[in-house]
């Protein structure tokens, strides 16, 4: 993990007096609250439905036990809604006979970063001054400017890797963070970058997706997309450069930004992001930015090539820990005790298959904790499971763990002869659901039941889809699924990249949700990046699960043998399914009337 500098927490503190110091004036009436917003949103801190909602940086997803301990103490201390206003939440009228506003937990987001629902803005400069002393923030996770810079879970770790990414995204993010010119853009804009063959970190649906690679001469560099991105226009990402160097990567994403800043439209928000200024203009935006480019190299001489000796001092942050008092052992030898106690104890056998991933290092694994399983909103974590998984860090995987854009953790530094030993401890937790890439490993926003921006709710949707599917050989049988549900168009959710999307919509004031199929995030579990498509109309919430049943039900009825969800959707077309979700739909009105 990268180690912060002297500079970078001093830094951190002082960025947390500034905003104590822009909390007291605002408290005090003496900053106008039209002066504030700007301010505590680029610090994190909006304001939802029913209480504030600080959004933690975490970046590329690299997260420290001592970091998830300081985590726990805000879930336990801070998220904690005033009676009244806890009380006014819980009066309103849930989906299903369920209302779901979880208090003193913490929420996993899909870009890698941390939220909580309930902390008062007058407890927030404390909660800012905790953060800061584990060497956290919540710099830029809001306004419009350059976010959070994300890239695969796996890095670092995965079989697959051609390159490691995390150091360039650490360049990325120092030189991001507060930059003069990129603070107040058209609209917020997202980076993602890959390191593998298998694109897990979904490049094309960002403002920028890069892609590691190396030339015919064998020196590293990265593909650019540009221009990708959900909400109410789907956009997959343009390549704009087969080939750029990778110390150049700073100097070029500034061409990038520039030309957006200049040219992105400030007069209508629904559409300000780049993917529509590269739509619109098209070859031109290329041209632009490459002259841009040009003028950065030639007239300004390069000023953001990265020096080797800076790269080498953040890449010495992300050799792999020592882990201590484990001997090393025959990778042969530690298949086969795996197998033997795999075939003994049938669920840690399930765990294995679904939750463990190879490694690069062929004495460890990587693991994945799911944090889905009935009665608890996916990617959501108490103060005391936040507790319990800083200590299986510690004790399993050097004191390093990942937030995953599935909404889970992973540890990625644990040794194969305790595989055993850590699925029993998080078995005990809850922790240990064998569903990591099934059904019920869903991604769901936190919806109406918080955002004030949804029109319906997420939460109680995927709690009725999660309770209909708990058998996990038919989980198995359905096979990998992405299933994504997002509470309004925003798609903060992500349904546009679902195998399987929900989207949450308003019809004449109520609750209504479409179905979208065949999306998918650019992995190779999905194929090429691409945005699902609506069948039918939209549906009620009591009869989006029998909508579900029927979707899956005719996918088993149809597909061949060895295809997947996604690959029938490709052979057969949505007209099959189309038709079962109508049938499905005629049923439970025919229910309803009776």
């Amino acid at each position: 993990m990268y180690q912060y500098t002297e500079f970078d927490k001093q830094f951190v503190h002082q960025r947390s007096r500034q905003f104590r110091d822009q909390l007291e004036r605002w408290q005090a009436g003496k900053l106008p609250e039209d002066d504030f917003r700007p301010l505590r949103l680029q610090n994190g801190w909006y304001v939802q439905r029913y209480a504030p909602m600080l959004r933690v940086a975490v970046p590329y997803g690299e997260i420290a036990s001592r970091q998830l301990r300081v985590l726990a103490t805000i879930a336990r201390e801070y998220d904690e809604p005033e009676a009244a206003v806890f009380k006014a939440a819980m009066d309103g009228q849930g989906l299903l006979g369920t209302t779901f506003l979880p208090k003193n937990c913490a929420h996993f987001t899909t870009r890698t970063n941390v939220q909580f629902n309930w902390i008062p803005l007058s407890k927030a400069a404390d909660v800012m001054d905790l953060l800061a002393s584990v060497d956290m923030h919540g710099i830029q996770t809001s306004g419009n400017c350059i976010r959070n810079t994300t890239t695969d879970a796996l890095a670092g770790v995965a079989v697959d890797e051609l390159i490691d990414p995390r150091p360039y995204a650490e360049i990325l993010r120092q030189w991001t963070t507060l930059h003069p010119e990129f603070a107040f853009l058209p609209r917020k804009f997202k980076i993602a970058i890959s390191g593998a063959a298998d694109d897990r970190a979904a490049t094309g649906w960002h403002d920028v997706g890069l892609h590691m690679a190396r030339n015919e001469a064998g020196e590293i560099g990265f593909k650019v997309f540009v221009g990708g991105g959900m909400g109410r226009t789907p956009v997959i990402g343009t390549v704009i450069r087969e080939f750029l160097p990778w110390n150049q990567i700073m100097n070029y994403i500034e061409a990038i930004v520039r030309v957006y800043n200049e040219h992105g439209r400030r007069d209508n928000k629904y559409k300000a992001r780049i993917k529509i200024l590269v739509k619109s203009e098209g070859q031109k935006y290329i041209d632009d930015v490459e002259e841009e480019y040009r003028q950065i190299m030639e007239i300004d001489g390069g000023p953001h090539t990265v020096p080797q000796a800076e790269f080498d001092r953040v890449a010495a942050c992300f050799v792999p820990p020592v882990l201590a008092d484990i001997p090393d052992a025959d990778p042969a030898t530690l298949a086969a005790s795996l197998q033997a106690q795999a075939a003994e104890h049938v669920a840690f056998g399930r765990w294995l298959q679904r939750n463990v991933h190879a490694h690069k290092n062929a004495q460890l694994r990587a693991v994945t904790l799911s944090f889905k399983r009935p009665g608890q909103s996916p990617g959501d974590a108490t103060s005391e499971q936040l507790i319990a998984v800083a200590d299986l860090v510690d004790q399993y995987s050097a004191g390093e763990a990942r937030v995953t854009h599935d909404q889970n953790v992973l540890l990625p530094w644990v040794h194969a002869s305790r595989l055993f030993d850590l699925w029993q401890e998080a078995k005990a937790l809850g922790l240990a659901s064998a569903n990591v890439q099934l059904l019920t490993d869903m991604i769901a926003c936190p919806g109406g039941d918080f955002c004030s921006l949804a029109n319906a709710r997420s939460l109680p949707i995927a709690e009725a889809i999660t309770q209909r599917y708990q058998d996990l050989d038919e989980l198995d049988d359905i096979g990998e699924i992405d299933l994504h549900i997002s509470g309004c168009i925003n798609s903060c959710g992500h349904h546009h990249s679902g195998h399987i999307g929900i989207l949450g919509v308003d019809k004449d004031g109520k609750e209504w949700y479409q179905v979208t199929l065949g999306g998918s995030d650019g992995s190779d579990l999905s194929g090429a990046a691409v945005a699902g498509k609506v069948i039918g109309p939209s549906f009620s919430a009591a009869e989006v699960p029998d909508v579900i049943e029927a979707v899956l039900g005719t996918y088993r009825d149809l597909r061949e043998s060895g295809e997947t969800f996604q690959s029938t959707v490709r052979r057969a077309g949505l007209d099959p399914f189309k038709e079962a979700a109508k049938t499905a739909r005629h049923k439970e009105e025919a229910v309803a009337a009776a």
